[in-house]
């Protein structure tokens, strides 16, 4: 059932009649607001849950939170100032904003875009105003894509395009885009009609020694990839990513800043995952390994065990490109399950680095009978029914457990009886009673393991029809 909503008015309103009629301090009658509204079912996410600023004179009227007594601070000037002039009001909305969505839905219920627009148009020219003005932005459309217009999105393209050289601004600009193209696919193609993609890929290789900018186009281009907006059936995202690999030298441009930042955890992190959702088409995984991109991922993997996240990244860009047979075997023969295995062990109490290790053995286990063989003679089996055993409540780990089990029996049954003794059985029906989601492949993995299981029968379509 949907939750009951309330306006900031409402609510301000509520805890104002608590300090005034019922004689509460102001921590007092916000928590008591808080506590009523919700008892009631109203949804209280959109709501800033602070008492408003009381003016000295006390006129009910100008009592308002922070984050709209800085945008009547940019609205005044609107018409005259430049942003330089109101720069300390620039900060301030920002920072109001940066505080959580709720400041950020109730400016932009008052309006807050226009006027950040306008700031933004009048900004071009001047690098500091530019700045501030796209920082206003970025933080006011952080989960409220819908605010950007055509004027916006023109405004980010002329700024990506004239401050190419300048990291600060192009990370400011690359930051915006991020926020109004999350969960939007219609700002996604607008953008990349408008020719966003050259803009990141080149920020990428000209600031390739600014992290911050690599990292931010790096997810830039990852949300390009999306398929995150629910109100669009068929989205571009295969489209997206064909043109940033095809006419972009996207996986060349990827790599090659992966290298040059081989200390720096979270720059390849970022990479590694933007590679994976690009490797969607089966030659674009063998281009990835033939540009060095699998032997980095190993090299990766073998220095940088200690980062349970870096792990996580590498394993799944390893679990996409192994969707190419070809390189399935390249990854075994350069040592990849013996690493994948040794960095399962280490990272046992991570399920997301399991849940990754267990997926990656099991792309490269599926048709594959001598790499099956590898995987058990490395103790993949047995690290796989270790990660059941630690994350039984993470059903996304004993999925990808219970696909690799039965990939490693399908094509080699001698190994069931050894996978049994590990315990396989008991785990996988503890699965399959735990977690719903896990009822096909965990059934699929008993049948192939050789074990009783019930299957139950669709309906055929025979003894009857449904219509009586």
């Amino acid at each position: 059932m949907a939750k009951r909503r309330i306006t900031q008015e409402t609510f301000d309103a509520a805890v104002r009649e608590n300090i005034e009629e019922f004689e509460m301090d102001p921590e007092e009658a916000l928590r008591e607001a808080v506590e009523q509204f919700q008892s009631q079912g109203v949804e209280l996410s959109c709501i800033v849950k602070a008492v408003p600023a009381v003016s000295s004179d006390n006129k009910q009227e100008e009592q308002t939170h922070e984050i709209l007594q800085a945008l009547d601070c940019l609205r005044i000037g609107k018409d005259s100032a430049g942003v330089t002039v109101v720069m300390a009001d620039m900060k301030r909305f920002t920072e109001q904003c940066s505080l959580g969505f709720a400041q950020r839905y109730l400016a932009a219920q008052k309006d807050a875009y226009p006027v950040i627009l306008s700031y933004c148009k009048k900004s071009l020219e001047d690098q500091e105003a530019v700045l501030s003005a796209l920082s206003a932005m970025a933080a006011l459309t952080d989960g409220q894509p819908d605010l950007l217009d055509a004027e916006g999105q023109q405004f980010l393209l002329d700024v990506l395009k004239k401050y190419q050289a300048n990291s600060s601004v192009m990370y400011a600009a690359i930051h915006a885009v991020r926020h109004c193209c999350l969960k939007h696919e219609q700002n996604r193609q607008d953008l990349v009609k408008g020719g966003v993609l050259p803009l990141l890929t080149g920020a990428i290789a000209q600031h390739s020694g600014c992290a911050e900018v690599i990292k931010e186009a790096s997810v830039a281009l990852r949300v390009m990839t999306f398929d995150d907006d629910v109100r669009v059936t068929f989205g571009h995202a295969h489209e997206h990513a064909k043109i940033i690999v095809l006419e972009h030298n996207g996986l060349k441009v990827l790599i090659e800043a992966a290298k040059a930042h081989l200390d720096n955890t979270s720059v390849l992190s970022e990479l590694c995952s933007t590679l994976s959702r690009l490797a969607v088409r089966n030659e674009f995984c063998q281009d990835i390994c033939d540009l060095g991109g699998l032997k980095l991922m190993m090299t990766l993997l073998a220095d940088s065990y200690e980062s349970p996240e870096l792990v996580r990244q590498i394993l799944s860009a390893i679990r996409a490109i192994a969707g190419n047979d070809d390189v399935k075997d390249a990854a075994v023969n350069a040592g990849g399950v013996q690493l994948i295995v040794i960095a399962m062990n280490r990272h046992m109490s991570n399920s997301g680095v399991c849940e990754q290790g267990c997926a990656c053995l099991s792309v490269l286990a599926l048709r594959k009978p001598n790499n099956c063989k590898v995987i058990m003679e490395n103790g993949g089996a047995l690290a796989a029914i270790q990660s059941m055993k630690t994350h039984t409540d993470a059903v996304n780990v004993q999925k990808q457990a219970c696909m690799l089990l039965r990939n490693l029996v399908s094509r080699m049954h001698n190994y069931s009886q050894p996978i049994l003794e590990m315990g396989a059985e008991a785990l996988i029906a503890q699965a399959l009673k735990t977690h719903q989601d896990c009822g096909d492949v965990g059934k699929a993995a008993l049948r192939d393991l050789g074990c009783q299981v019930e299957f139950r029968e669709l309906w055929t379509g025979k003894h009857g029809s449904l219509a009586n």
